[in-house]
């Protein structure tokens, strides 16, 4: 007979909590990794995988929270059974079956994930409300909210695991085992939470008084659900917005997008953690962080980017740490944690599904990021800073004065403000506007509906008005899943920006200049040149490719009689490139085809030495496609392209070195390779620095592109740098700082 033991060891429900977490928050990224190759980087795709998850992780939590009218015996086999079942799945990773022809990706990669990784993912998302519901059984008068702590620790570890550490270190094939030795550990570690567990009893024990004497003891209410709903809505939407913001309109880099999830997490480990200092400080002060920075980010800070990065995410973590900290303030009794846990499970996911598959199709821009700052402003706990602030706003003669004041004060803002944006220009009063409307926020602190007020007018002010005039412009800005473009019209010319990159500039004026490459495509550059060669080394009948269309720069080195087409993944992006704004395409080659869709999946579908020139222009600063560069890319790129064939690969980043990837692929498959770091003079007009890798497997063409002109040289590989191919790869060694 197995007795309760009450002092079970605390340090058994801690690690088996931080291990479920980490593996939890380490398969995505590694299932991605794996998938990538095979499915390609469509929204279609990754928005159905990201659904999937979310329906797991819910899945899981239901499931925790219906386990709870079992026995705590009962709970614990149940468990431990699922657990076996899923393992029938090890080692994880993606099924064998490949997208048939026709299938739509919508229904099919659901599919797919669920049926590679569903049990694995549900059995596993269930861990952290059980766990701490089995530790307030075992251990009668604890907290076990504190373990939820634990719970993120594990998932940040995770997160930071992946990129840093399992990546770099690890083939695919050698993660998936490291992995599934996880999941063995855990199935280990829950029987031995099980052999703790009573046969029988209930949650509501005798001694656990002082826990249950709380004021949500009873059962929860359909108002306290829905406030623990909305509590993890925010700043789950929050974090995403924050992570679209940042790359969109301050800072593209890889590997920025780890800061604000990690942050995140690391928020919750704050609000829940026992020692309850750190969380009710920053929980108390988070309306002065949200009134003083949350609006002036709205301006962009683009000369100061990184400042602007720094701030975007403390405000991010402090007011992800104040929303979690009035959660923790609202949670139940242990009889009622897996409904809380399922509670802001939900309301996670559809933080995510409103910032990261609703607002790319209802907003221009990331409006979503100061709706939610004002969610968070109207949710977060308050109270007056000093007791003669509160004496101004709950007297009411003291309050009548207060209201005045504040409506004149920002009347006499928005006045100065209006006419610097409608000239499209800084406003001079920048720095007194901020001061004003900082110190009217911080004496509104407490008085929600004045704060409330003066929070708004701070969006507005810091770039909400300015960032409204461009969407009434219905054609100066358009949105899509990877990120918002705008259209900036000066004199003599017309730039398209996607996000913080130029994506590309067209001449105006007459035919003859708007059908003038520019940026990174001038004649001088690398792509220039192998384009203006092409008649001569492949005749007139040259069969280009081109991966990436961007505005349609490059059609202009079209000639009569050539055969052009263009790969885009992104379907908004061919709509910019069609339009009246940008003519590239209809004045230089109207009758090339455009293939919407992942690149490498319609090379692999296309048949062999069906083209002459490959022109690889898909990679910016923050995002960088790396199943576009193994070698298992650049076998395809080698059966497409003629045996004489030229692959021109550009490679112009702010913060990747990538000439070793290319260089350690080009030595694998036998091509010749050479880099031309192009920088233009100072009479040309709208050109670019760029640099382009030319490929060939035929040392004449190789020769003939090296001796017609620019200062071409020979790429060597990296000594120690391997390859990538879809079975490993890391960007770690190329950053640059």
């Amino acid at each position: 007979m197995i007795h309760l033991p009450t002092h079970a060891p605390r340090r058994l429900y801690v690690a088996t909590i931080l291990l479920g977490s980490f593996l939890l928050f380490l398969v995505q990224p590694m299932i991605a990794r794996i998938a990538l190759p095979r499915l390609g980087g469509a929204p279609a795709v990754w928005n159905s995988a990201m659904l999937v998850y979310q329906a797991l992780l819910l899945g899981g939590y239901a499931y925790a929270h219906l386990l709870g009218r079992l026995t705590p015996r009962a709970q614990g086999w149940v468990h431990l059974a699922v657990l076996a079942a899923a393992a029938v799945f090890l080692p994880i990773g993606l099924n064998d079956r490949v997208l048939p022809a026709g299938a739509e990706p919508a229904i099919w990669v659901p599919w797919l994930f669920a049926v590679s990784i569903g049990p694995l993912f549900f059995a596993v998302s269930a861990q952290a409300p059980l766990v701490q519901r089995w530790f307030a059984l075992v251990r009668p008068g604890e907290e076990p909210y504190a373990l939820y702590a634990a719970s993120n620790v594990g998932s940040f570890a995770g997160l930071v695991a992946f990129p840093l550490l399992v990546e770099p270190l690890m083939p695919v094939t050698d993660q998936r085992w490291l992995w599934s030795a996880g999941y063995v550990a855990l199935i280990a570690l829950v029987a031995l939470c099980v052999r703790l567990l009573p046969a029988t009893g209930g949650q509501d024990r005798s001694d656990q008084s002082e826990i249950d004497t709380r004021s949500s003891a009873a059962k929860p209410t359909l108002a306290r659900w829905s406030t623990w709903i909305v509590l993890g809505l925010v700043p789950s939407g929050l974090m995403l917005a924050t992570s679209t913001f940042i790359s969109t309109d301050l800072l593209a880099m890889p590997l920025l997008w780890v800061l604000p999830l990690a942050l995140y997490l690391l928020s919750f480990s704050v609000a829940f953690a026992s020692n309850r200092t750190l969380a009710d400080a920053i929980t108390r002060y988070a309306p002065v962080t949200m009134v003083v920075f949350g609006g002036i980010l709205m301006g962009g800070f683009t000369t100061t980017a990184l400042l602007a990065v720094f701030i975007a995410l403390m405000v991010l973590f402090v007011a992800s740490v104040a929303l979690h900290t009035r959660l923790y303030r609202l949670r139940p009794a242990p009889a009622h944690l897996t409904s809380f846990y399922l509670a802001m499970s939900l309301g996670g996911a559809l933080g995510g599904v409103f910032a990261g598959l609703v607002a790319p199709v209802i907003f221009d821009w990331t409006w979503e990021y100061p709706i939610l700052i004002l969610a968070t402003g109207f949710l977060m706990p308050q109270s007056y800073l000093a007791q003669q602030l509160a004496r101004l706003w709950l007297t009411p003669r003291s309050r009548l004065i207060a209201i005045a004041i504040y409506v004149v004060v920002l009347a006499a803002l928005f006045l100065l403000a209006l006419e610097p944006i409608a000239n499209d220009r800084a406003s001079p009063f920048l720095l007194p506007t901020f001061v004003a409307v900082a110190l009217l926020g911080i004496v509104a602190i407490g008085a929600r509906l004045p704060y409330m007020v003066v929070l708004a007018s701070s969006l507005a002010l810091f770039g909400g008005l300015q960032a409204l005039s461009l969407s009434i412009r219905s054609d100066a800005r358009t949105r899509s899943y990877f990120g918002v473009y705008t259209i900036a019209d000066a004199p003599r010319r017309r730039t398209l920006i996607h996000g913080t990159t130029v994506h590309g500039v067209q001449l105006a004026g007459n035919p003859t200049r708007e059908r003038t490459p520019t940026t990174y495509y001038v004649p001088g550059s690398g792509v220039g040149r192998v384009m203006t060669l092409a008649p001569a080394l492949y005749g007139p009948a040259a069969r280009i490719g081109v991966v990436g269309l961007g505005t349609g720069t490059l059609a202009c080195y079209h000639h009569p009689g050539q055969r052009w087409r263009f790969y885009e993944i992104d379907p908004t992006m061919v709509r910019v490139a069609e339009g009246s704004r940008f003519t590239f395409l209809a004045r230089c080659a109207p009758d090339a085809p455009i293939v919407i869709g992942d690149a490498r999946l319609s090379l692999e579908r296309q048949a062999d030495m069906t083209l002459d020139v490959l022109a690889l222009d898909a990679f910016s600063s923050d995002a960088v496609p790396m199943h576009l560069l193994t070698l298992e890319a650049f076998d395809t790129y080698g059966r497409v392209l003629s045996p004489r064939g030229t692959l021109a690969v550009h490679i112009s980043n702010r913060y990747l070195n990538l000439v070793p990837v290319v260089a350690a692929a080009a030595r694998a498959r036998g091509w010749h390779a050479a880099i031309l770091n192009y920088t233009p003079d100072v009479y040309e007009e709208d050109a670019t620095k760029s640099a382009w890798v030319v490929m060939t497997r035929d040392a004449a063409v190789f020769d003939a592109i090296r001796h017609d002109g620019g200062e071409w040289t020979d790429i060597r590989p990296r000594p120690g740098f391997h390859a990538w191919t879809d079975d490993y790869g890391t960007i770690l060694p190329l950053l640059r700082f």
